[in-house]
């Protein structure tokens, strides 16, 4: 056994340049010391969703997460109106799988777009997500720190694109343009089934390309790209953005499985079939492979620029008086 070890850990430190070990040490059980870690704390994931009514935005969110997470799942009424301004309305649950505990708050924005003017309608919004950072701030620059920040910031929008097989509106380039500095946004084609797959092919190219000439940077942004690897992996999916997805927490019977889809008069549109619609791509980009990520570029980028122009703005000084911090510790 020992020789094994230490044969892996010659040929695989030999490979890379590194000195030659003499034996096992046992630095790869870092990665297990992490995992236990994590396991014990759990981690916040804060999604945003934000178009207007009537797009499903509660449904996907609903379906991403298999379980009834959105705002209107818990509790929203179904006469409920459209409010005359944007209100933003956050709802937290804690969910599990495998032992894993996340704490994902959903934040949705009733109210967007829907008005006869919707002139600054992203305000409300991009205030909320400054407002997130300011809080972290505020705890970061305290004296005595809490062990553990408590994380409200913003990680992902997912802005939902009304599938009128046209151009975007003037809205949609407008939000995000002004709010792709400041929260990774991912825009998804919204009800994609109310699409030929010709229509859909062409509705997004015509998408990409209007994010392309308004110099709309979504998420995963070009030059935060670490390496070959990354390059690679992230323009697979930047060429398939945006997603058209369908959603649904119904299911059906075909083919003798239990599948999420929606019934329509010439028959089943399966949610996490490829071939119906791109919800599992999604699915996958947002939570099998890019989550992590999603939070350290929040953390890293779109934080630290607001952080550097708070503190530059007061001088490199504390930012925030001392009776704001006290009241930020009640």
């Amino acid at each position: 056994m020992h020789d094994q070890n230490c044969c892996a850990a010659n040929s695989s430190h030999n490979s890379s340049g590194g000195s030659t070990l003499l034996g096992y040490i046992g630095i790869d059980t870092i990665i297990e010391q992490m995992r236990k870690k994590t396991m014990k704390t759990g981690f916040d994931f804060n999604i945003m969703v934000v178009g207007h009514s009537g797009l499903g935005k509660s449904t996907l969110v609903n379906t991403l997460f298999k379980s009834h997470v959105s705002r209107k799942s818990a509790g929203w009424a179904r006469d409920e109106k459209i409010p005359k301004t944007v209100e933003i309305k956050a709802v937290s649950h804690v969910i599990e799988e495998g032992g894993v505990k996340m704490k994902l708050t959903v934040v949705d924005t009733p109210g967007f777009g829907d008005q006869i003017n919707n002139d600054n309608c992203w305000e409300p919004i991009s205030k909320y997500i400054n407002e997130q950072y300011e809080k972290f701030l505020k705890e970061e620059v305290n004296i005595t720190r809490k062990k553990r920040i408590p994380d409200t910031r913003v990680h992902c929008c997912i802005y939902f694109i009304s599938p009128t097989g046209h151009f975007l509106r003037q809205l949609d380039t407008e939000f995000m343009k002004r709010l792709s500095h400041s929260v990774n946004i991912i825009p998804v084609i919204a009800k994609a089934d109310t699409m030929t797959l010709e229509e859909r092919q062409e509705f997004k190219q015509r998408v990409r390309k209007e994010l392309e000439v308004s110099g709309i940077e979504f998420y995963p942004q070009k030059e935060f790209d670490e390496d070959m690897e990354d390059k690679s992996d992230n323009d697979k999916i930047r060429e398939a953005m945006p997603f058209a997805v369908v959603g649904s927490d119904k299911e059906y019977q075909v083919n003798g499985k239990r599948v999420l889809g929606r019934k329509t008069a010439w028959g089943i549109v399966e949610v996490e079939n490829p071939n119906h619609c791109e919800f599992a791509q999604l699915r996958d980009f947002l939570i099998r492979s890019h989550l992590q990520d999603l939070k350290e570029v929040t953390h890293n980028i779109h934080y630290e620029t607001y952080r550097a122009k708070r503190l530059n703005e007061n001088g490199g000084l504390h930012p925030i008086s001392s009776s704001d911090t006290q009241e930020s510790n009640l």
